[in-house]
């Protein structure tokens, strides 16, 4: 299974010092259904948690998943910042998860060959 982020999530993640492995932990979460919230079209709101904190005090992201094939994490806000996205933010991300989620492995090549989306893995 695929686990990418957009470049805009990267930049906010790397800003918000939250790391690959937290990453990769949020979606095994989502894969067992912890600490997940279903938004439809495939796009759920999970937390991530805070270095020397936990999920409750972290990090909200949006997904876009499709079981077995692709996580894609599109969005990021900490808690204290926002309680939710809007019904406008909704929306787009539920039209961008469904663009995303509709590309080919070749397409998703191109595109983390283009810088436009990134693989998260935890390099040892």
């Amino acid at each position: 299974m695929k686990k990418l982020s957009t470049k805009w999530f990267k930049k906010w993640a790397k800003k918000s010092k939250i790391k690959d492995q937290d990453l990769l932990d949020t979606v095994d979460n989502l894969i067992n259904g912890l600490s997940t919230a279903g938004l439809g079209s495939n796009l759920f709101k999970i937390r991530v948690k805070r270095e020397h904190s936990g999920k409750s005090s972290g990090f909200r992201t949006i997904v876009v998943y499709k079981e077995d094939e692709k996580a894609i994490f599109l969005y990021g806000f900490e808690k204290n910042e926002k309680d939710n996205i809007s019904k406008t933010e909704l929306l787009y991300f539920k039209k961008l998860g469904n663009d995303f989620l509709a590309l080919d492995e070749n397409q998703i090549k191109q595109l983390i060959e283009a810088r436009s989306l990134f693989d998260i893995e935890v390099i040892e």
